[in-house]
């Protein structure tokens, strides 16, 4: 497959993209909807991975004016056949292009020292403007402050401002300003305790350079979240928001579903469609059914190499997955049940807030679902006015957003049964004594403080079961092991000392009425099956055999001692 074009993956430069001749999936018709929309300021909220900052380099190659000419770059793309207007528009502006990523860091320091590093270059590829004899020695002392990090604190929260004013008094020509991610600072300074600090920066740099700048020709902003009004866009007129729910631009980010049989069919293998589409597939952009482009690319540069490769959870290594922990950590009986819903297929329903008040993500439940829903870990499928309020049905989009779920669960249930002073002691001492009745208390009681996922039966039971009883150090749980006849479900040994071993067999029961029936063949299974007999041949003491059935949050335990 040499001859097929290169996947992408983690290029963000649409240049490159084009120059090194790699597939790409044509988003161009973006810049003639920037065009057609006469918004001053335009803000795209996308959960992340889902192509902003290539968009946004394209936007910036399309619009700026540079030395070389890259109108090339857009030889039979889709703007190029808008017509005229648009292409009229093609290397006409200074653009002033500022990513905040990399303001993403554990202290403010750090990250206010990242943005004056950001400053500087921008600063720096634009430094022509120095030679203007439109710029006074003043402008030029304080232009050349920003490059060599000597200038004012205030100076640099009011740079983007400067610089534009900067540019245009060179040039004659006004300045767009893209600034990409614009929300990453202000969540990391939410998780690291400086939210206010970096709140009050970015207000600063975002009033001064969109508000009422009569440099700025218009400008666009990506991000996860829209940050409410009150914290950062206070008094900023024409503006417009495009997020998930809205009506345009829907088809902009990530790929849609012609796009992605359009890729696999170039790749020779559009026999995949199905895994793609129940693993990556489900996000809905208004009515736009969407795939997630860095999930789907991911999958591509496997399986062209591997055919059969399967679909894996390429996302939960790329996003931060911190706010579904947190929500699983802090939930109530109520939120784990509305999660153990979610996870099995179900809906939720919650208020509809798109503008983000970081006070609430913790204090108001609602809040919660709805950062679940705009970074992409939630998908809305009917948003509906009940009493004058917007409500959302909300909804895991496909696989992988639920292996990402159950992921985290299953970390939360092990660090939780870690701790010296919880139930998991019990439980393992009415295990060790051939306590039935006790066990299946302490079972039932692990059953209702964990959160759930039924739909694959056996094996979840099968896993919560040995993560409860792998953390005691003097014991040895094994899993699946051969013994006598069979294969044991679980098995539990006394180490060094051939003191007790212990058998385990695991039902799922269909009803509640049939719980006891199930325990029973379980426990029938482990005697018929003789999977006791190799703990008798090593001298065992004492072997203790359980059978134990599930239903939902209910078990039932048999014993069989010898």
């Amino acid at each position: 497959m040499s001859d097929l074009k290169r996947i992408p993956i983690g290029i963000e430069d649409f240049k490159e993209i084009i120059d090194k001749d790699y597939y790409f999936v044509d988003k161009t018709l973006i810049i003639k909807e920037l065009i057609d929309n006469l918004a001053k300021v335009q803000l795209f909220t996308r959960p992340r991975r889902f192509g902003k900052t290539l968009n946004m380099k394209m936007i910036q190659r399309f619009f700026e004016k540079t030395k070389e000419n890259n109108a090339y770059l857009f030889d039979g793309l889709a703007i190029t056949k808008a017509g005229e207007k648009y292409m009229k528009e093609q290397g006409k502006y200074p653009v002033i292009f500022l990513t905040l990523k990399e303001l993403g860091t554990s202290s403010f320091e750090k990250a206010f020292d990242s943005y004056k590093k950001i400053i500087a270059a921008e600063y720096s590829r634009h430094k022509e403007v120095l030679n203007s004899p439109a710029l006074s020695e003043t402008d030029k002392q304080r232009y050349n402050a920003l490059l060599d990090f000597t200038a004012t604190d205030f100076d640099y929260a009011s740079s983007i401002k400067f610089l534009s004013d900067c540019i245009y008094k060179a040039t004659g020509t006004k300045v767009i300003i893209l600034i990409d991610e614009y929300d990453v600072p202000l969540d990391y300074a939410w998780q690291n305790g400086f939210y206010d600090e970096m709140i009050d920066l970015i207000r600063t740099a975002l009033s001064s350079s969109l508000k009422t700048n009569d440099s700025l020709e218009f400008a666009c902003l990506t991000g996860c979240l829209r940050i409410s009004k009150e914290s950062i866009f206070t008094g900023l007129n024409n503006f417009d928001v495009h997020s998930i729910t809205s009506t345009n631009f829907t088809r902009q980010f990530g790929f849609t579903e012609t796009e992605v049989k359009s890729m696999l069919d170039y790749y020779k293998l559009v026999n995949r469609m199905k895994d793609v589409k129940e693993w990556y597939d489900g996000y809905l952009f208004f009515k736009d059914e969407i795939y997630n482009p860095w999930s789907v690319l991911k999958f591509l540069k496997d399986a062209v190499t591997a055919p059969d490769f399967e679909c894996q959870a390429y996302w939960s290594n790329t996003s931060s997955n911190a706010i579904v922990k947190d929500l699983v950590q802090n939930a109530d009986l109520e939120t784990k049940q509305k999660i153990e819903t979610l996870i099995n297929g179900g809906t939720v329903k919650a208020e509809l807030h798109e503008e983000i008040v970081y006070a609430d993500v913790q204090t108001k439940i609602d809040g919660i679902w709805n950062m679940l829903m705009l970074t992409g870990y939630l998908k809305p499928i009917k948003i509906e006015t009940v009493d004058v309020m917007r409500v959302a049905t909300l909804k895991i989009p496909n696989k992988e957003i639920n292996y990402i779920y159950r992921g985290i669960i299953s970390d939360w249930f092990r660090e939780e049964i870690k701790n010296p002073d919880n139930e998991s002691n019990k439980l393992f001492e009415a295990l060790i004594a051939g306590n039935a009745e006790e066990l299946q208390s302490e079972i039932n009681y692990w059953l209702e403080s964990t959160i759930s996922y039924f739909d694959a039966q056996e094996l979840f039971y099968h896993g919560f079961m040995t993560a409860l009883l792998t953390k005691h150090k003097d014991y040895l749980t094994k899993s699946n092991r051969e013994n006598g006849d069979g294969r044991t479900d679980i098995t539990v040994e006394s180490s060094p000392r051939r003191n007790i071993a212990i058998v385990i067999e695991l039902k799922v029961a269909k009803t509640l009425d049939t719980l006891g029936q199930k325990a029973d063949e379980a426990l029938d299974q482990v005697v018929a099956q003789n999977y006791d007999r190799e703990y008798k041949l090593m001298g065992y003491k004492k072997v203790i055999k359980y059978g134990i059935s599930f239903w939902k949050k209910t078990c039932n335990v048999r014993i069989a001692e010898e």
